[in-house]
């Protein structure tokens, strides 16, 4: 079982970035994907979900500028991330059903 994220980067404020996670060993269909965050010095938060049925849930911070999406032919769960901020600076997480987790990747955001 494998998650591995991707697509990470250092972006001026303002940007977008997508970054993807492709899972392995698992019934990717099955499973509810979501995105969180490590920011510096701080815990490791929910930044959206998706369900099975392609429901979305989303942290009020970034309604409106991020979206989750995957493709269960690929087996890859995306967060397009746009308006960037320095805010937004942290370590990515993919999660399957709350209790598989990615490596993370880096995102960066200069001010």
């Amino acid at each position: 079982v494998q998650l591995q994220a991707f697509g990470g980067g250092l972006v001026p404020a303002g940007g977008s970035l997508r970054i993807s996670c492709a899972a392995s060993g698992i019934a990717f269909r099955t499973y509810r994907m979501g995105w969180y965050r490590r920011a510096p010095g701080k815990q490791r938060d929910m930044v959206a979900t998706i369900n099975t049925d392609g429901s979305t849930n989303y942290v009020d911070s970034v309604k409106g500028r991020f979206t989750i999406s995957r493709d269960n032919a690929k087996n890859t769960v995306y967060l397009q991330m746009n308006s960037l901020t320095p805010e937004d600076t942290a370590v990515y997480y993919c999660n399957a059903n709350g209790i598989l987790w990615g490596q993370g990747t880096l995102v960066t955001v200069s001010s």
